[in-house]
């Protein structure tokens, strides 16, 4: 499908939603639902993979666990459980083999951020985990 017809689809929308994501040396794919590193595939299951997404949005901004719960998880009350550390876990053992589990961060105030840079002119934030 090419944009014109998209257009043509969703006329009330003027943003073509990215196909692509960089999280620094990860590459998620929207189509696939995964990320890769170089030609590795991580095996993200959904929500790994939606939480990655997300904080790829805005890299270097933390989110609350209760932010993330509302964007990924689609809920806006608290649970009784500990799935979004959970999934956090699941992601970085994921990225471990890669060196690469630092990305995913843990803010000092709470709540995870992707600490990689925005853009190539960009640092990174250096919290500790």
């Amino acid at each position: 499908m090419n944009s014109i017809a998209a257009s043509h689809m969703f006329p009330d929308s003027d943003t073509l939603i990215p196909r692509f994501r960089e999280a620094g040396d990860v590459t998620l794919d929207l189509f696939h639902r995964d990320g890769r590193v170089d030609d590795r595939w991580l095996g993200f299951h959904p929500r790994e993979f939606e939480l990655l997404w997300r904080l790829a949005q805005q890299p270097g901004v933390p989110m609350t666990r209760k932010q993330l719960l509302l964007d990924v998880w689609r809920i806006d009350f608290e649970p009784e459980t500990n799935s979004v550390a959970v999934h956090v876990a699941r992601v970085r053992s994921k990225l471990a083999p890669f060196d690469l589990s630092s990305i995913l961060a843990t803010h000092p105030d709470g709540g995870y951020f992707l600490n990689v840079p925005a853009d190539p002119g960009s640092f990174k934030r250096d919290y500790d985990e």
